[in-house]
């Protein structure tokens, strides 16, 4: 692992889970709580970890990060909280969000490698499985060449400078990656896992669980599905 002291992580953990029915990130997984799986990961990639949680979940103790810190109201904002309690001396930060729990120690490996080698930022990504297809303004659909397009995933690497000028005038993004591509930062891509799911829905929960397997977790990149492989 490329862990440094001038590695940081942003574990944000600050949505209300209005999808979810409450907050996801504290739901139960195998005995522990979803944001605690993004957090050992975090622990072991990087020097610091700072945690971004709703406000009324301040008090709660936790253990596995250097920081806690209170979220705002997108999760760019979030971001931004997180990254105000990053150490300025960082030169490069990991943002993952704590509702993909299953992220592997080889893809936090990654995409911190495609940072330290020169890019702006790394985003694991995957292919789309399912035809795409776009809404026009006069309710037409037009379909999109799949081929060309990802989805793309957490943890993102990104050079510290590059983050912090990306997120310096407040626009907010889907992803943070989308603010340095708009300021033109280079953007690179690592293969994603397929069993890198996002919790969105509660069945994700379950789907999370069945991945996980008689594995006692995927944070040291031990599980079955550890690098994507199925």
């Amino acid at each position: 692992m490329l862990a440094s002291n001038s590695t940081w992580a942003v574990v944000v953990a600050g949505g209300s889970g209005a999808r979810f029915g409450g907050y996801k990130q504290f739901a139960t997984l195998r005995g522990r709580e979803v944001v605690d799986w993004s957090l050992e990961a975090a622990q072991r990639a990087c020097a610091g970890v700072v945690l971004v949680v709703p406000a009324d979940a301040m008090p709660r103790a936790r253990p596995l990060a250097t920081r806690v810190v209170a979220g705002g109201p997108t999760r760019t904002a979030s971001v931004r909280a997180g990254l105000a309690a990053v150490p300025d001396d960082a030169t490069f930060i990991v943002v993952h969000d704590a509702a993909r729990p299953l992220a592997s120690a080889q893809l936090w490996r990654a995409v911190i490698e495609a940072v330290h080698l020169g890019a702006d930022a790394a985003v694991p990504c995957v292919p789309l499985a399912d035809t795409v297809k776009q809404r026009q303004d006069d309710g037409r659909l037009v379909t999109l060449d799949r081929r060309r397009l990802v989805a793309s995933q957490t943890p993102q690497a990104f050079l510290a400078a590059a983050l912090r000028a990306a997120h310096a005038d407040g626009t907010d993004a889907t992803d943070d990656a989308a603010l340095v591509e708009a300021m033109g930062g280079r953007v690179v891509e690592v293969a994603g896992e397929p069993s890198n799911l996002k919790l969105t829905a509660l069945v994700d929960l379950v789907m999370a669980d069945a991945l996980l397997g008689d594995s006692p977790g995927l944070g040291d990149g031990a599980g079955p599905v550890a690098g994507g492989r199925w």
